[in-house]
């Protein structure tokens, strides 16, 4: 029985850290349903979709929500999103709800939609920028009017069994909880008003769930060293390997080889890692007071663009970070202590579209970084970051050994070497 209980409490622990980001631990994204008012059959809700995730985006094609109704709703209209599938609606007569299934599957509208089908913070085509970044446009919203539902606060039976796609697996959803109404200020902001009823619903991520391998690589380059340590091969997995394409192939020549696929299936340009992508790390000068490092980020999937785009590092020196020349810069600090982490993306208009495989897929900045005293040094591969996140997922770095070395130290090494096999020598013509 202690075995069982045991095992049980393990099983908790390994789902819940799977969900976890050390380096956005309050990340989440939370779905609000407001009741704005009662009808004779039901109610009309605003659904308000904030992605409170530091560095994590929801790109195109962008968030698709789905829930299961408690009893035998149905949705007679929406404004601002729609259901993609209406149901078995064939018992009605003259009003035909806009969706009578049990489970319906909801996605945003696309720009340019008429006016009387709009609403607050809609029409986005479901993507949904990290809070971190822009949080002004990480929001989301549509208008629903459930019909066949409960008309009063007792009556009211929460949705249940919620699921978030972003646009890919790996949220997971809690169940909805009533929280305190929300207050509304009018277009004036004299006056306050206040949802009828409110619950909430937190979905948080996991790169575990979300793919088997990572979806990006690192590799690392110095001016102290010629070798280029590059992405470990088969980096993201090897399983596109016979349908990749190769330099010069006519593949590149037909049209549609940009046109992204129903189910996001990549194109990959034939490498050894066979990663979407690959951001590069090269420690470029040395300076008196200053180091200089060089990123470059390279997209290999025909088939994606990275309309909103991010890179996380981690690395001590990012503490004392003097300039960045070509990207928006921002430090996390999730730990009041602890400044090693940063966040790198586009800015507007100049750099933020990261485009697909080809001559103009990659984006590359510098950065110049104060040194530390106390900490700087060029051995044992300090100079080369800790962790890499690209949009959110975790990229794979080469094993610490294959990192460039400081001339010095292979000197020292080889000098050593040679240093043992000469006491040796002497030791056996001693002996002889």
């Amino acid at each position: 029985m202690r075995f069982v209980v045991s095992a049980l409490f393990l099983c908790v622990l390994f789902v819940h850290a799977d969900a976890y980001d050390p380096l956005d631990p309050n990340g989440n994204v939370t779905i609000k349903w407001d009741i704005v008012s009662w009808t004779a059959d039901g109610y009309v809700a605003a659904v308000t979709m904030n992605n409170f995730q530091m560095y994590r985006h929801i790109m195109s094609p962008g968030w698709t929500l789905g829930w299961t109704w408690a009893k035998r709703e149905v949705i007679w209209s929406m404004n601002g999103a729609q259901t993609t599938e209406q149901g078995d609606c064939s018992k009605f007569k003259g009003n035909v709800p806009h969706c009578c299934k049990k489970t319906p599957t909801v996605v945003d509208l696309l720009p340019g939609v008429p006016y009387n089908q709009q609403f607050t913070n809609c029409c986005k085509g479901g993507v949904l920028p990290a809070w971190g970044q822009d949080p002004q446009a990480a929001v989301s919203a549509f208008q629903v009017s459930v019909g066949l539902a409960g008309t009063t606060n007792k009556t009211v039976k929460l949705p249940k069994n919620f699921t978030l796609l972003g646009p890919g697996p790996g949220y997971t959803c809690g169940p909805a909880k009533v929280v305190p109404s929300t207050t509304f200020l009018t277009p004036d902001r004299r006056r306050k008003t206040q949802a009828l009823m409110t619950w909430n619903v937190t979905c948080t991520y996991s790169q575990f769930l979300a793919r088997k391998n990572p979806n990006c690589c690192v590799s690392f380059s110095s001016f102290y060293n010629e070798t280029i340590t590059p992405c470990p091969t088969c980096s993201c997995g090897c399983q596109n390997k016979n349908n990749c394409v190769k330099e010069g192939s006519k593949v590149l020549k037909m049209k549609g080889l940009n046109t992204p696929r129903k189910d996001n299936a990549p194109l990959l340009q034939c490498t050894h890692h066979m990663c979407p992508v690959r951001v590069h790390w090269h420690v470029k000068l040395n300076y008196k007071d200053y180091w200089r490092v060089k990123v470059s980020i390279t997209n290999f999937n025909y088939r994606m663009n990275y309309t909103v785009w991010s890179l996380v590092v981690q690395h001590p020196n990012l503490n004392n970070v003097t300039q960045v020349f070509s990207f928006d810069y921002k430090p996390l600090v999730p730990y009041e202590s602890i400044n090693d982490t940063g966040m790198f993306y586009g800015m507007k208009f100049y750099n933020d579209l990261l485009m697909e495989a080809g001559p103009l897929g990659n984006v590359q900045s510098e950065v110049l970084l104060r040194k530390d005293r106390d900490t700087f040094t060029f051995k044992q591969g300090w100079a080369f970051p800790r962790k890499v996140y690209f949009n959110g997922d975790e990229c794979m770095l080469p094993p610490p050994d294959t990192y460039p070395f400081l001339p010095n130290s292979a000197h020292q090494c080889l000098f050593s070497i040679l240093a043992s096999i000469a006491a040796m020598v002497f030791l056996l013509v001693t002996l002889w």
